[in-house]
């Protein structure tokens, strides 16, 4: 498998895209703007669904499903939220096909018109509320904490696999509680797993923080972000969390019986992730070469290649290769041996350099008789030999020092792509000729930050939540400041 990619310098997109297809993660369907995720792209998400599935349930979260479809009425009952997804809507009108007369093919059939039309979910929580509300009467009845896996459908105009499609994955809380204070803590205390996961297992550096009033998600109070540097310099949001108030309370007519017998609205969350991440993934630590995958989230941690001339010699190697796979499968590592002939070994080599598995082991008889193997790291594509003695523990922690180095060559190039400025030239030339995080000083207007969107492209990814208080003025408007926010051109 020769797989020769567009250096990443050349043209960043191509190389990614061109990453996506060679090293066969997914590919577009037949359905403008949805992809096909496959089997080798879907592991990644299901290594990544597992983990984060622990999580919510280590965080007192239940999986539940809801319908696909959503009432037109539910939608409009929450104006902020319908504003948000109005133009990205798919929309149900029929239920019915029928021959074409002239035996064309196949029509929508006039006389099944729906009484009302559906929505095509763009996201949950209309449903979601108008369910809550046959859930909850007393104080006792809460908190509900609720995740769903689902797929959701939000009409792109633009689409890139994984990044932007009409039609992706993802899960998606919602939780109701009794009092704001608790709602809060909810949100904030899922943009900490969010950060968690991204970082100690994907490899991902994020910055947290709160979103803009622009930028938050429609019809929320708050969206707490974690925010991720690519490779090119853009950013790319990797999960919200939203504090969504008593507005979906409201309009669904969510109350409960408080203590004091009291009729009180329910204080609402919602938060989510998608398989953008797998985007997030690629970009952030891929080359030239493919996919570079940190071993925790690596479908695959470690292939095992014989080298062999003969059936003989195949036998021999194989004997060590599945004893070893067993001492590793026992530790929670996964390995393939990979004893296929059709292949030669520098075919499978290419292979595996292009799907990012983190550990290569190479054993020829030579190796057997030296009681050795041959080890490749994907991250630095460096090799050395170890003794079989000892071998176990060694992969072990290697496969530690990978996800390891990993991270903070990510990290150090981040903050590399993080530049304070003070002054709209300097904002625009750093924008320019570095990209990246642009630390600026915004007066908090939403009129500043959409001129500074219309004439840069650049957008507030998010006010760090550990940004300290610092007098200062405003870049765009000269106007006080008490807070420096972060800009980036994003994906």
């Amino acid at each position: 498998m020769m797989a020769t990619l567009t250096s990443r310098e050349d043209d960043y997109s191509k190389w990614y895209n061109e990453l996506v297809i060679k090293a066969d993660l997914a590919e577009n369907s037949g359905v403008k703007g949805c992809m096909v995720i496959k089997p080798y792209g879907f592991a990644i998400w299901e290594k990544m669904q597992k983990q984060l599935d622990q999580m919510f349930k280590d965080t007192g979260h239940e999986n539940a499903y809801f319908p696909l479809f959503i009432p037109k009425s539910y939608l409009s009952k929450e104006a902020d939220h319908v504003e948000g997804f109005a133009k990205e809507c798919a929309v149900v009108t029929h239920y019915r096909l029928k021959n074409a007369p002239d035996g064309s093919g196949v029509i929508v059939d006039p006389d099944a018109k729906l009484e009302e039309e559906l929505i095509v979910r763009p996201t949950s929580e209309t449903i979601i509320w108008n369910t809550y509300k046959n859930w909850v009467k007393s104080h006792r009845d809460l908190p509900i904490l609720i995740n769903q896996w689902a797929n959701v459908v939000r009409w792109e105009m633009r689409t890139r696999l994984f990044l932007r499609t009409s039609e992706f994955l993802w899960q998606e809380g919602h939780t109701a509680h009794a009092t704001k204070e608790e709602a809060v803590e909810e949100a904030k205390k899922m943009q900490g797993v969010y950060a968690d996961f991204v970082e100690n297992f994907m490899g991902v550096p994020v910055i947290k923080g709160t979103k803009s009033p622009a930028e938050r998600f429609a019809g929320a109070e708050d969206t707490y972000t974690i925010e991720a540097m690519m490779q090119d310099g853009k950013a790319l949001q990797a999960g919200t969390s939203h504090f969504l108030g008593q507005n979906f309370a409201k309009a669904f007519d969510v109350k409960y019986q408080s203590k004091e017998g009291k009729q009180e609205l329910v204080w609402a969350t919602s938060w989510g992730v998608s398989t953008r991440l797998i985007g997030a993934l690629i970009m952030t630590h891929s080359d030239d070469h493919g996919l570079v995958l940190p071993p925790n989230i690596a479908p695959i941690q470690i292939v095992i290649v014989p080298i062999h001339r003969t059936e003989e010699q195949l036998e021999e190697i194989s004997n060590l290769a599945n004893d070893l796979k067993k001492q590793l499968n026992q530790l929670g590592i996964s390995v393939k041996f990979d004893d296929r002939t059709e292949y030669k070994p520098g075919w499978k080599f290419n292979e595996y350099e292009l799907k990012g598995v983190p550990v290569r082991i190479a054993i020829g008889p030579k190796d057997l008789e030296n009681k050795q193997v041959e080890i490749a790291r994907r991250d630095t594509l460096e090799k050395h030999s170890h003794p079989i003695e000892g071998l176990v523990d060694h992969l072990k922690n290697l496969l530690n020092q990978i996800q390891e180095n990993l991270y903070l060559k990510a990290r150090n190039h981040r903050d590399s792509l993080i530049t304070k400025v003070d002054s709209y030239e300097e904002f625009k030339t750093a924008l320019k000729e570095k990209g990246g995080f642009i630390s600026a000083h915004w007066d908090g207007s939403m009129e500043v930050e959409e001129k500074i969107k219309a004439e840069t492209k650049a957008t507030i990814r998010c006010i760090p939540l550990n940004a300290p208080e610092e007098e200062g003025i405003c870049i765009y408007s000269g106007n006080p400041s008490k807070k420096r926010v972060l800009f980036a051109i994003a994906y």
